[in-house]
């Protein structure tokens, strides 16, 4: 985008963004996940498996994932989330956990949430 010292221009480029939000937040599912650790470890961890059948991203119907972590939401479309965690599958990052260890997830650095 090309700079533009200009108030009626930026004015513009953010409303466009405000309406592309409230689409989204008026004709989308979302799913919120809260990361209590996620500030802490610098990572999100996304379920995918757990008690012994598919789980949580693996079986979301959801549009999009928001992570709520410290005073912050951070909203991502899920098929983007799924890229994101898919190459970290059957590495280092591919973890037993939740309760009682009973689920596998990613362990996603949250920079990648962006």
């Amino acid at each position: 985008m090309n700079y533009n010292n200009d108030f009626k221009y930026d004015l513009k480029v953010g409303q466009v963004k405000e309406e592309e939000l409230g689409n989204i937040l008026n004709s989308s599912t979302i799913e919120v996940k809260y990361d209590l650790k996620a500030l802490k470890t610098g990572n999100v961890y996304v379920e995918y498996f757990s008690r012994g059948k598919q789980s949580g991203i693996s079986k979301s119907k959801a549009d999009y994932y928001c992570f709520a972590f410290g005073e912050t939401l951070h909203l991502i479309k899920t098929s983007d989330l799924k890229d994101r965690c898919r190459k970290y599958l059957n590495t280092g990052r591919d973890r037993v956990g939740g309760d009682n260890n009973t689920s596998k997830g990613i362990l996603l650095p949250i920079k990648e949430l962006f």
